[in-house]
């Protein structure tokens, strides 16, 4: 179908999870969701943050359904205290796994002794699956249309190989340490779908690519993205887009009603674009299924949890 992101899908009715959701594409995805009738669901660490966020999508949508939930990505406590809350919603329809550290210094640690970068972009999203996957099947089921997990990923995946044999083995540069990280996430995420599939749950697992995003062509909302907040520079300026519009890739994997699970939505451009439906790489979407079954394990062992499936 043609995708335009100006003239999003009915939301009406859905409530929609985001993480990392008071900042960059995190924000941007839920005022646009917010803008499409969804009730959104922010999530991030800072209960200040969350408070702004909250006002600023109230002062860009009319009567938008919002609320937030502090979740610290860094603790699998709080992980699992979020958890409890968003279980005691109506319902959940879809969630967005936007959050996660973006720098790290040589030996940074979650509380729970993890890689930051590891703990944060992939183990915490395990936790939160695992407690949160029976509301999204439950939703599912009474909805009788599958509910979404949509991961987000990174262009250095394709660009740059790494192994995953031992995930917990951090690379030590943080660009190599965070592109492993969103390896594995690519690794669990078509795991996680083919496992739905297997057991019959009416839940899709799709990952998307934002394509880059940058400050400079990012609108500004008060006390998210204005004077008083950081201005990160960037050497693709030229040819990048603005937060806004690079979470369009989200977007459409939450709201278009002809997407699957196994999916991959990434800007039509390398760096910028309307987002499009492209091939995931073979060797993130289809390793050997030891190799597969292997990264899940070790997943569910460092979150503390089992996602609860039948396979």
């Amino acid at each position: 179908m043609e995708w335009n992101p100006a003239h999003l899908p009915d939301q009406t009715g859905r409530t929609i999870v985001v993480t990392g959701a008071t900042a960059g594409i995190g924000y941007f995805a839920a005022e646009q969701l917010a803008g499409a009738g969804a009730h959104v669901v922010l999530a991030s660490r800072s209960e200040a943050k969350l408070r702004a966020s909250e006002a600023a999508i109230r002062r860009e949508v009319a009567g938008a359904a919002v609320q937030s939930v502090v979740i610290d990505l860094a603790s699998l406590d709080s992980v699992s205290r979020a958890a409890d809350e968003l279980r005691s919603l109506p319902g959940v329809d879809a969630v967005l796994l936007n959050g996660g550290a973006m720098t790290s210094g040589r030996g940074a640690m979650t509380r729970d002794g993890l890689p930051l970068l590891l703990g944060t972009h992939v183990v915490a999203n395990v936790r939160l699956l695992a407690e949160l996957l029976p509301a999204l099947v439950d939703t599912g089921t009474r909805r009788g249309t599958p509910t979404r997990v949509v991961h987000t990923s990174t262009g250095f995946v394709k660009q740059f190989r790494m192994r995953v044999d031992d995930i917990r083995d951090t690379p030590p540069t943080a660009i190599a340490a965070y592109t492993k990280a969103k390896t594995i996430t690519e690794v669990f995420a078509f795991e996680l779908d083919r496992r739905l599939r297997a057991s019959r749950q009416p839940v899709a697992s799709l990952v998307v690519r934002p394509g880059v995003g940058v400050d400079a062509k990012t609108p500004e909302r008060s006390g998210v993205r204005d004077a008083s907040t950081p201005y990160q520079r960037n050497p693709y300026t030229p040819w990048a887009q603005g937060k806004d519009t690079a979470a369009w890739s989200a977007v459409r994997a939450l709201t278009d009603p002809a997407a699957r699970g196994g999916e991959y939505y990434a800007p039509a451009g390398r760096l910028r674009g309307l987002p499009v439906r492209v091939e995931p790489l073979a060797r993130t979407q289809a390793p050997s299924a030891e190799a597969a079954a292997d990264v899940w394990d070790q997943l569910e062992e460092l979150a503390g949890a089992r996602v609860p499936l039948l396979v």
